[in-house]
């Protein structure tokens, strides 16, 4: 499999380290850029075009940030079959543009816990949902969509990029088994800390 060109990234990240670098970078290569709520204000205070999630979406962020990437406009671009002409089809008929790179690092779940005092309520309040599940869509879809989870990957998929405007068919499947080991590591800490209260 060749590159795939990349067009369009969602970038939201509760680790913002390099983040915004790595948005100038893909900025550079004509890349749009979508983002969350910390993430967009930080891309956007550094003179970065960026797009508003919710412009996206077509819905505000709901329940205190609770629920604002659950959406088909999201999901559908993330998770389409871009050789399905069926998928393609009910793309263009719901008005759903592809998303070719996923950046997402979750809520900080093991430092929450580690603080003293630390209540049930603001344990659970760091359990990422939208983060979790935008990763595993981008895994699943690597055939086509990127995803990144580590802000050590950011400058070498960034000159990947630069130098081929996508990401090889090796490299997306390594950063999809490594998207999963992610999740995987994140919901069984979850499990360890819920089963121990």
């Amino acid at each position: 499999m060749t590159d795939i060109k990349i067009n369009r990234a969602l970038i939201s990240v509760s680790n913002k380290l390099g983040a915004v670098d790595f948005a100038k970078s893909l900025s550079k290569c004509g890349i749009e850029i979508i983002s969350t709520g910390g993430t967009m204000k930080a891309i956007r205070a550094a003179g970065i075009p960026v797009t508003y999630v919710s412009d996206v979406t077509g819905f505000p962020e709901i329940m205190d940030g609770r629920v604002k990437t659950l959406n088909p406009k999201i999901h559908g671009g993330i998770l389409a079959v871009r050789d399905n002409p069926e998928h393609v089809k009910q793309m263009q008929e719901n008005n759903i543009q592809p998303i070719d790179l996923v950046v997402v690092n979750l809520y900080p779940f093991k430092a929450t816990i580690r603080k003293e005092n630390v209540t049930l309520a603001e344990a659970v309040e760091n359990i990422d949902i939208g983060g979790p599940a935008m990763i595993r869509a981008a895994a699943k879809n690597f055939k086509f969509v990127t995803v990144v989870t580590n802000p050590d990957s950011y400058e070498e998929i960034a000159k990947m990029i630069a130098e081929n405007g996508g990401v090889d068919y090796d490299t997306r499947k390594k950063l999809a088994a490594e998207a999963f080991a992610h999740t995987a590591d994140y919901d069984l800490m979850i499990a360890d800390y819920l089963s121990k209260k």
